[in-house]
């Protein structure tokens, strides 16, 4: 995960992944509820799907982070290699 210092200062998005993931983790335990499944196997449902939004959000949020960065293109404007002379 290489992102500029700036761009990783912040940790709201990643707070929101929690939360997205917390949620739909909960929404899917509480939907398998109504069915004749026992605990055991309804609790991994519901950790199988949280785990999967999470990690996919996770891949999401990081590679719109590194693509819309406007901090890396003021650092490649800067140098004198990126000039062409």
């Amino acid at each position: 995960m290489k992102l500029c210092p700036e761009c990783n200062s912040s940790p709201l998005p990643f707070i929101m992944i929690g939360v997205i993931a917390c949620v739909i983790g909960f929404i899917t335990w509480l939907t398998l509820g109504l069915s004749d499944w026992e605990a055991g196997p309804r609790l991994a449902a519901g950790v199988g799907a949280g785990a999967a939004v999470g990690l996919t959000l996770w891949h999401y949020v990081i590679s719109c982070m590194r693509r819309h960065c406007r901090h890396r293109e003021h650092l490649h404007r800067m140098t004198p290699s990126s000039s062409g002379a």
